[in-house]
């Protein structure tokens, strides 16, 4: 005995593909099948009009939780501050100043979002002290130099979305 796929009976099996149990149970599952796969195409034609920062802004906010949870047990990069009320992931290269390091983890770290990141522009004299300190002169010295500057993707940019989400729950398990 099998069950119905549409109407969820039991019923006899006449042949092996066979998912339903008669013609109107048929007719039923076959509109579903359609309805289902127009839904599919209509999703995918409508995210293909979405526009590129759509897309770096869903890669953005998941690095940014990333960057927060990895760094949730040290002080702000700047200050040293470990009780602010909000936390930033903060860019010791802004993006304006290079958007090839925008998702670069040595140029992001945990920042108080009010104190360094809004009211002292980042703090970068203090950045600077502190990041040394954590990834070491010579990683420091590549951070600063020059990059190839790269051109964001619709695609670049989900990779990098999926990346994120990737460490993100490696992280969360432990």
């Amino acid at each position: 005995m099998s069950i119905c796929k549409c109407c969820k009976k039991k019923y006899e099996k006449l042949r092996p593909m066979q998912v339903v149990c008669g013609l109107d149970c048929a007719l039923i599952y076959s509109k579903e099948a359609a309805r289902k796969k127009e839904k599919k195409e209509i999703k995918i034609k409508k995210d293909a009009l979405k526009p590129l920062s759509y897309y770096v802004k869903k890669a953005e906010k998941v690095c940014n939780e990333y960057i927060r949870l990895r760094d949730e047990n040290l002080p702000c990069i700047s200050c040293g501050a470990i009780d602010a009320k909000k936390w930033d992931a903060g860019h010791y290269i802004s993006v304006g100043a290079n958007r090839t390091l925008r998702f670069n983890e040595l140029n992001i770290h945990k920042q108080c979002s009010f104190n360094c990141n809004v009211n002292l522009s980042g703090n970068l004299i203090n950045y600077r002290k502190e990041l040394l300190k954590k990834i070491g002169e010579e990683k420091l010295a590549w951070l600063e130099g020059w990059h190839e500057p790269e051109k964001m993707t619709k695609e670049k940019a989900m990779s990098v979305e999926k990346y994120f989400k990737e460490k993100l729950i490696d992280l969360k398990k432990g």
